[in-house]
């Protein structure tokens, strides 16, 4: 778990500073600042993307991941809780705190770093990859703050639960994560963030949230189909 507390402190950390620097920043430049970001995220998610190999297990996790989040109604359910908690805040420059803790949120945990990272601490023991996404977390919660506000630091308790939730069930699990089940659990939860970017640049509209059931699918498809085909 220390990795994982190393991780949340760098965006508390982050946030914080985001959150001195805010009245300083003007507006087109948080706005520019947001866009870059958003494509950085889209780079991230492509890099990951094209880390899969069975294309159908991508279509088919998303697909049931969807209807299962649909059905479920999650992204409501997460806005109407945080507004719940945005009452008893201000919102700041007409960001609000649901806006910023969930975007926040999906950057944070949704990408491959997270994913693997969580999952080697809990396996081998191995800080490499969560210590370099702390340092990028630090910088991006920096931007996100500035941006969306006193939302971002409210992700750091799902980072904690999250990639702790991760780490601690590593052990466990590890007979069941083969290369391939990891290879594409991570392509899943990179397109899913490549949907969090263009939503970041204004392009999309994505409830990036009604789709987060589709990580858990590559679990289960991945070595089905393997058998199947």
């Amino acid at each position: 778990m220390f990795a994982v507390i190393v991780n949340a402190v760098a965006v508390l950390v982050g946030a914080t500073v985001g959150l001195l620097l805010k009245k300083g920043i003007p507006e087109r430049l948080t706005d520019t600042l947001m866009k870059g970001l958003g494509l950085c995220t889209m780079y991230i998610a492509w890099s990951g993307a094209l880390v899969g190999s069975n294309t159908l297990v991508l279509i088919l996790s998303v697909a049931i991941g969807a209807a299962v989040g649909e059905g479920l109604d999650l992204d409501t359910r997460v806005n109407e809780g945080v507004r719940k908690i945005e009452k008893r805040f201000q919102k700041e420059g007409g960001t609000s705190l649901a806006e910023g803790m969930i975007t926040s949120t999906m950057l944070f945990c949704v990408g491959a770093m997270a994913i693997v990272g969580s999952l080697q601490a809990g396996i081998s023991g191995d800080y490499e990859m969560l210590f370099t996404k702390s340092v990028l977390d630090l910088i991006a919660a920096m931007v996100f703050a500035s941006t969306l506000g006193v939302g971002v630091l409210l992700s750091v308790i799902c980072v904690l639960v999250y990639q702790g939730a991760i780490v601690l069930l590593a052990e466990f699990v590890a007979p069941f994560l083969s290369t391939d089940v990891v290879s594409e659990l991570t392509c899943v939860g990179s397109v899913l963030l490549f949907g969090l970017g263009l939503n970041m640049v204004g392009i999309g509209k994505f409830k990036v949230i009604n789709y987060l059931p589709a990580l858990i699918f590559p679990l289960i498809l991945t070595p089905l189909l393997a058998n199947i085909l």
